[in-house]
């Protein structure tokens, strides 16, 4: 499931992208948008789990090629096609809920080479896997070992595809929420590669999750300028017009997590907006947003303004 973390993200992205608008949105715009950014890391899992199936698949796709040449070899006609028929390949590949999935995204169609180009990724990864020893360990043997089956299905994910330039570049050509959800995405794989059907494609944001998302950004919309009107006292000497945007979007985050979100801890809060600041905002966007929400905290604390709860009971 998508991580707290990641919903941090994508809320502080689809702020970032309101704040920088200058149209008037319709009701409900905004909850749209973020819900746009969970439909990209659906959208990133569903290619890369339809991207390694078919590599597996082409076996068969390059044994009808070689046998079709105008005059095969022995070898063009005994091309191995053991891969194609991976028992855990086939649960995958028989998993209701991916095959509603490719029918949805399509994602054969983000694969194929643009114009120009003579690439087919799925056919350069499935090359390199028959070059390597792994794979001819795999099909020496007639023998289907289920420990087997899955080692190979996670040698063509990690040593192949992740491990190899050209297709990262396709990656983040073809999907610009790589950079926050790779790391995550390639969990979810990992995970479904142990347990195929594992996943509800329509539904990998938690119910709670979802909420939490959908009611930061609601919060952040709504009180925009009591949170403004909280962070700008502490600037001190710094002139709130030249703060950078997104530290600012950061903050007003923190804060209604500390004032509206009475099961988060603080120490929680803090330490994931100065992680969030140090990877998407300025070099010294850390230390400075550390700095403004501790204070704050601690402020709100004294004025008994600090309502949490014991987030373990709760």
């Amino acid at each position: 499931m998508i991580s707290r973390r990641n919903i941090r993200v994508k809320v502080m992205q689809t702020l970032y992208t309101l704040d920088t608008m200058e149209t008037l949105l319709k009701p409900g715009e905004p909850q749209k948008m973020l819900q746009q950014h969970f439909n990209q890391t659906r959208s990133l899992l569903v290619y890369l789990t339809w991207f390694l199936t078919d590599v597996a698949r082409y076996a068969e796709t390059e044994a009808h090629k070689r046998a079709s040449k105008h005059l095969p070899s022995a070898e063009d006609l005994n091309v191995n096609t053991k891969i194609a028929g991976n028992e855990l390949l086939w649960k995958m590949l028989e998993d209701p809920a991916l095959k509603e999935q490719f029918s949805k995204e399509k994602p054969e169609l983000t694969h194929r080479p643009k114009p120009g180009e003579n690439t087919d990724m799925v056919r350069e990864i499935y090359l390199n896997l028959v070059a390597t020893p792994t794979y001819q360990a795999y099909i020496a043997t007639q023998a289907r070992e289920k420990a087997d089956e899955k080692k190979i299905m996670e040698f063509i994910l990690n040593d192949l595809m992740l491990a190899n330039e050209s297709f990262i570049s396709h990656i983040e050509e073809n999907f610009s929420n790589w950079s926050d959800d790779g790391e995550m995405v390639v969990q979810l794989l990992a995970a479904y590669i142990q347990k195929p059907g594992i996943h509800n494609f329509n539904e990998l944001v938690s119910a709670d999750k979802l909420e939490f998302a959908r009611t930061l950004l609601r919060t952040v919309q709504e009180k925009a300028e009591h949170l403004q009107e909280i962070i700008v006292p502490k600037l001190k000497n710094w002139d709130p017009e030249r703060i950078a945007q997104l530290d600012m979007i950061l903050m007003k985050m923190g804060v209604s997590e500390f004032l509206y979100f009475e099961t988060i801890p603080p120490k929680v809060t803090i330490n994931e907006y100065i992680d969030l600041a140090k990877d998407y905002s300025t070099q010294q966007s850390g230390q400075f947003v550390n700095g403004i929400l501790d204070n704050i905290h601690k402020e709100l604390v004294q004025e008994g303004k600090m309502h949490k709860v014991d987030y373990k009971k709760a």
